[in-house]
């Protein structure tokens, strides 16, 4: 890798730290609370005391923006989380096993991939109805699918290499082939996946909190943040464009880091 390359991975790892600490450090950095209404202080344009002004409520919204972080990145989070260990899962056990195993299996996966993404996500929350939970779900049940066939590949070329076959005629059970000798020689390249996918995820949650089937007011998420900016946004403007521009710069910031750290880990990938 060059050394050009590392500067900008350590210059992006340092915005992915900050970010996170910005959320984590929410209550620190405002003093404001995201949920307290001040109908007498709504719709004040940014300076002063409210630096990014406030919503239609006098929410202000700096401090919706920071909570905002944390609702976003931990519900990110955990799907990405969720999504890599099913799809990692199944993707080794039907590369493994291989015959009626491995075409249930994939079948189904194909069945999933059938349907576009975001429309079978926009589907499965608008039929358990809009909540950041039923979001979790919905998009982990779309995305593990990408895992899966990653795992199964992966585990294909690796599965008849002669420390497996080694393992197997020394009696070692299935499980723990697949947990000590065939996950840590993978693990690598589905971390890096899992880091790519952080900004899309970003994208989603927002996409479906924006169309009402995501977070629920009154909790402070972007997506949501934007849908209510939708009603005020020629007399207050600002009230949409920080969260659509903290948006695009964490999936920016994420989308660069996730490509750096690829990079990192193979470098071939970019000659």
């Amino acid at each position: 890798m060059k050394m050009n390359d590392k500067t900008t991975f350590r210059i992006f790892t340092g915005l992915v730290i900050l970010i996170i600490a910005a959320a984590v450090l929410a209550p620190i950095i405002t003093s404001y609370d995201p949920y307290t209404t001040n109908m007498r202080e709504a719709l004040m344009e940014p300076g002063g005391s409210h630096i990014f002004g406030t919503d239609k409520l006098g929410r202000d919204c700096f401090a919706r923006i920071l909570y905002g972080a944390r609702v976003s990145l931990s519900m990110t989070m955990l799907i990405v989380f969720l999504m890599t260990a099913i799809g990692t899962a199944v993707g080794i056990v039907a590369g493994y096993c291989g015959g009626k195993v491995d075409m249930v299996l994939m079948r189904f996966s194909d069945l999933m991939l059938a349907f576009p993404g975001i429309v079978l996500a926009i589907a499965i929350a608008g039929i358990m109805g809009g909540s950041a939970i039923n979001t979790i779900l919905a998009l982990t049940v779309v995305g593990w699918t990408k895992y899966a066939r990653l795992a199964r590949s992966l585990t294909l070329k690796i599965r008849d290499r002669d420390f497996v076959a080694a393992a197997v005629t020394n009696g070692t059970r299935p499980f723990q082939i697949l947990y000590r000798h065939i996950l840590p020689n993978i693990i690598l390249t589905i971390i890096v996946t899992a880091a790519m996918d952080i900004g899309t995820m970003i994208m989603e949650i927002a996409g479906l909190s924006f169309l009402g089937f995501g977070a629920q007011p009154p909790t402070p998420e972007w997506g949501l943040m934007l849908n209510e900016g939708r009603q005020v946004i020629q007399t207050a403007p600002w009230v949409m464009i920080y969260p659509g521009l903290a948006i695009l710069a964490v999936v920016a910031i994420f989308n660069t880091w996730g490509d750096c750290l690829r990079d990192i880990m193979d470098p071939k990938s970019h000659e």
